[in-house]
């Protein structure tokens, strides 16, 4: 069977991006060239950053990264906290949706990054 073993995300400098990831979520990549960095999130997942935008990829593109967090609204609260201390840009501050208590945020290409509660 096959099944996603990646994630791709488009960006325009690999190298600033790399340095934003690893430093929001507190991890190193697991291989690196230019233009192409990916970061092991759990076993055999990996999060890419390709600076290269395929010739058939003529839209600006972007993404939107989900983080689950158990812990509750409070949780959701605080890792908001924590990631505006760090200057992450903010999308959409911290608020209830069907799903639970989330946020968004977004990587210096605008790609969105959205906490929200485990299922």
């Amino acid at each position: 069977m096959a099944v996603p073993d990646m994630v791709i995300v488009h960006v325009s400098d690999a190298s600033a991006s790399t340095r934003f990831y690893a430093e929001l979520f507190d991890i190193e990549p697991s291989f690196e060239t230019p233009g192409f960095v990916s970061f092991r999130l759990a076993d055999g997942f990996d999060l890419a950053l390709w600076s290269a935008i395929p010739d058939h990829l003529s839209a600006p593109r972007t993404s939107e990264l989900c983080v689950t967090l158990d812990g509750g609204p409070e949780r959701i609260d605080q890792q908001f906290r924590d990631w505006t201390r760090k200057g992450v840009r903010t999308v959409r501050e911290p608020h209830d949706e069907v799903f639970g208590r989330t946020f968004v945020v977004a990587d210096p290409d605008g790609n969105l990054i959205r906490v929200a509660p485990v299922d």
